[in-house]
């Protein structure tokens, strides 16, 4: 995976002193934390891979042990696994840093399918399988145990990078190999986490709604395009779980937590002069697009878009339509 553009980490590095400022936690934020996010990354890890349990519903599986009518008795099984799983992350993550080993991975990928596939569970695939509805190839099962050689001599190569750099490489590198029949996705992003965890960094929580942009950005790099908007996705999962540790610290719950760094509908109408009803119109067109939606169903865009907002007018003065400055733009 090439970097094709420069991170900026300023953001999570004071984020990070911030948060080691404040170490060590008392033990009941502690434990609240860890079984608030117990539940939240199991939640929207299977959901993200299509389990319909919601997230009361999976805290009752995981937490209560009890089970839910109408549902699988594989989603009960992908809940109980991944917490177990993520249990035994934080297990790891708590002992002194070590190298991260195949063990330790098939270790996680077979608790992951375990009761589900114990056939597969913590082995490597030995035969042909592809991403449904994704133009990716997927590497040739005789290449698989090769290909997890090298991914671990250069996770280890990347020693001197960035936490989340490291963590978000981990992640596209494994479901870009495909090695395992199922559960992937999930894998991936329990060893991200350890990689993050292990680092001093709080998870970072994929959500739901974010599904479909996650999906697409991994899948633009495997193609061979730009890899930003999936480490800018990794990257805000983080800033988010920042928020969430901080209002833990502050004596609050975990709730909808909006990035500093994005600016809301009415906020870019101020910043540019703009009308709300014209800004909802180039949104309409395609000519702007927000980056996130908070749980209230507010649009969130980048400080970027300012400079778009002003491209537009400028083309416009130039008498260009809108129809021939969207292709422009795109």
């Amino acid at each position: 995976m090439v970097y094709g553009f420069l991170m900026k980490y300023d953001s999570l590095i004071q984020k990070k002193r911030r948060l080691d400022e404040s170490r060590p936690f008392s033990p009941e934020v502690l434990n609240n934390l860890e079984r608030w996010f117990l539940i939240e990354l199991t939640y929207t890890s299977n959901a993200l891979e299509g389990n319909t349990l919601t997230r009361l519903e999976t805290a009752v599986v995981v937490e209560k042990g009890l089970t839910v009518g109408g549902k699988t008795l594989a989603e009960h099984l992908e809940a109980t696994n991944h917490a177990a799983a993520l249990r035994k992350v934080l297990e790891i993550a708590r002992s002194p840093v070590s190298t991260l080993t195949e063990h330790i991975l098939l270790d996680l990928h077979a608790m992951i399918l375990r009761g589900i596939d114990d056939a597969n569970a913590g082995r490597y695939r030995s035969i042909p399988v592809r991403i449904s509805g994704s133009r990716v190839l997927l590497p040739n099962p005789a290449k698989v145990a090769g290909l997890m050689s090298d991914f671990f001599n250069d996770l280890m190569s990347m020693a001197s990078s960035h936490p989340v750099e490291i963590a978000a490489e981990a992640h596209y590198r494994l479901v870009t190999i495909h090695p395992f029949i199922d559960g992937n996705g999930r894998t991936a992003r329990l060893l991200m986490n350890l990689i993050l965890l292990q680092n001093g960094y709080p998870p970072a929580l994929i959500r739901i709604r974010d599904r479909v942009p996650y999906l697409k950005s991994l899948e633009k790099a495997q193609l061979g395009g730009s890899n930003e908007d999936y480490l800018k996705i990794i990257s805000r999962s983080v800033e988010r779980s920042f928020a969430i540790y901080f209002q833990a610290l502050g004596g609050k719950g975990p709730k909808e937590v909006i990035d500093s760094n994005l600016l809301r509908i009415g906020d870019l109408a101020k910043k540019t002069g703009e009308t709300l009803a014209t800004l909802r119109h180039w949104m309409k067109l395609g000519l702007l697009e927000p980056v996130d939606t908070t749980e209230a169903g507010y649009q969130l865009f980048e400080l970027e878009i300012v400079d778009r907002v002003g491209r537009i007018r400028e083309l416009q003065s130039n008498r260009r339509t809108l129809a021939e400055i969207h292709n422009e733009l795109k």
